[in-house]
């Protein structure tokens, strides 16, 4: 039995050798996938970037990617990006922000925000957080608290928004707004 030297899977390679040649090619993937999202000026993956330092912004793809992950090893679907409730999120956190106040209703309760933007959805939740620096931290905290971790893995969700504000002068800092939503399929 031979393996070619170009990790290829030969009809003489047993199958056993082409699933670790397979998973090998995956694993080095992988790896330069988690390469690619370092900030080369930073040295350090954006999800720990400190959003507090000057012109540091929130990566929401690696949100959604870190969030899609997490619900996938739960048995969920993935989320992508969705540019209104992206919107929705930004008006949250800034809302919050500029009347240093951790609170859904800050402005209005947040059915009505959906609402009055005019987001149908058969399910959405929002999780909202503040004083965090990091997207790694506020993932966490999400997850290692009961009820965010439930609106992290709402059944169906296959859409999200993502918002971090930073307030120097408010006491926390930094305000962030999740928001995952089943959007209402169109009536055809």
């Amino acid at each position: 039995m031979g393996i070619s030297t170009d990790a290829s899977c030969t009809v003489r390679t047993t199958t056993a050798r082409c699933f670790r040649l397979i998973a090998a090619a995956a694993l080095a993937l992988l790896v330069a996938a988690c390469a690619g999202d370092r900030d080369p000026s930073l040295g350090e993956p954006s999800f720990y970037r400190k959003l507090t330092e000057g012109g540091a912004q929130l990566d929401a793809a690696t949100a959604a990617s870190m969030i899609s992950g997490y619900r996938v090893n739960n048995g969920l679907t993935p989320v992508s990006i969705d540019p209104e409730l992206m919107k929705l999120a930004q008006a949250q956190a800034d809302a919050m922000a500029s009347r240093d106040k951790l609170d859904h209703n800050v402005v209005r309760g947040f059915n009505e925000r959906l609402k009055a933007q005019g987001y149908r959805a058969r399910a959405a939740a929002e999780n909202i957080s503040a004083g965090y620096h990091t997207l790694a931290e506020a993932f966490s905290g999400w997850r290692d608290s009961p009820p965010h971790r439930a609106n992290m893995l709402l059944a169906g969700a296959t859409r999200m928004g993502i918002a971090a504000v930073y307030a120097p002068k408010s006491k926390f800092k930094m305000y962030w707004a999740l928001i995952l939503a089943a959007p209402e399929e169109p009536r055809g």
